[in-house]
């Protein structure tokens, strides 16, 4: 796949490119968004405006979301197409049915390609860390996985960088394929993780990021100015509210209209084209529930940010 309008850049120090802007299905599709011609016209909205990285995991929705883009995204050609699912959270009670053991990962990825409609997936992360299972297990585990062809790279979501080192040297020593890529959180208002320890990481061992929420749930859009909104993201989830939604952060938001309208654009668009920009970012994992969100959000692509924009947002969210 190529589209002018749209970057691709490696995943690091690898050969596969990724779309700058990718399209995840976190608490959307097969979640929020249920509407099967809705979902369709979404990613191929995304497909035709030059997305080719689209990122699941087998927690969305319990599989549903796995399900829903599966079906559109066999609509293409396979090779156009960066497919990624994600192991690690329990889908069941069963209690085997969860974290990073050899039989977990080796049982979850038959159902995600099953549920995707796949032969392989071209990256498979590894959702959080699992402190009660060996790294080597788990590293091993995924090193058969990518011999056997059923992924082309594991990947990491939400570890440490640290966490990423450990991986790396154990690959080292034992010949083992190592982590490619990292998908962390990162946004205007969730930057010191990333930027103070994990990206550092990343460019040491040749790794891309994938980044997820850059409009931080919505708050970067100006979505939570005067509160929360009934069945909103965070209305819905406690625990993402709690860890982002303060006072502090709203009134920082209300001053980001500031600056996105002295830019002529939304605030969606300036947090959007800013993670962008961000060095080592590889792609940024965008969703939508309406078509015409998503055109909004690939506006993105057309600002360019001067160094004075970019001090003045470092300001205004500092680390």
């Amino acid at each position: 796949m190529f589209h002018a309008n749209m970057p691709y850049r490696p995943l690091g120090r690898c050969g596969t490119k990724v779309s700058a802007f990718g399209l995840g299905g976190w608490t959307t599709y097969g979640g929020s968004v249920t509407d099967e011609k809705t979902i369709r016209d979404i990613i191929h909205a995304a497909y035709g405006a030059g997305v080719n990285f689209f990122d699941i995991a087998d927690i969305y929705a319990k599989g549903e979301s796995e399900l829903a883009m599966g079906k559109v995204l066999r609509e293409f050609p396979r090779h156009e197409l960066v497919i990624s699912s994600k192991v690690f959270w329990p889908m069941s009670e069963d209690v085997n049915d969860r974290g990073l053991s050899r039989k977990h990962i080796l049982e979850s990825v038959e159902k995600s390609l099953k549920r995707i409609g796949t032969d392989y997936l071209d990256i498979y992360f590894c959702h959080r860390f699992d402190p009660e299972t060996p790294l080597e297990e788990t590293a091993r585990a995924m090193d058969d996985l990518v011999r056997q062809g059923k992924v082309l790279y594991w990947g990491t979501s939400e570890w440490s960088g640290e966490q990423l080192r450990e991986a790396h040297r154990l690959g080292e020593t034992r010949n083992l394929y190592r982590p490619q890529v990292e998908q962390p959180q990162y946004s205007l208002v969730e930057r010191r993780k990333v930027e103070r320890e994990v990206r550092e990481a990343a460019a040491e061992l040749g790794m891309g990021l994938v980044v997820w929420s850059p409009l931080a749930s919505g708050l970067l859009t100006g979505k939570y100015d005067a509160g929360i909104p009934a069945g909103s993201r965070l209305d819905k989830i406690a625990w993402l509210r709690e860890g982002i939604l303060t006072s502090e952060r709203v009134s920082q938001v209300k001053r980001f209209k500031q600056v996105a309208d002295e830019l002529d654009c939304s605030r969606a668009q300036l947090a959007l084209a800013w993670a962008v920009a961000q060095p080592g970012v590889s792609s940024v994992i965008t969703g939508a529930t309406r078509v015409e969100q998503w055109t909004e959000n690939l506006g993105a692509l057309k600002l360019v940010l001067s160094p004075a924009n970019l001090k003045a947002l470092d300001d205004l969210f500092p680390i």
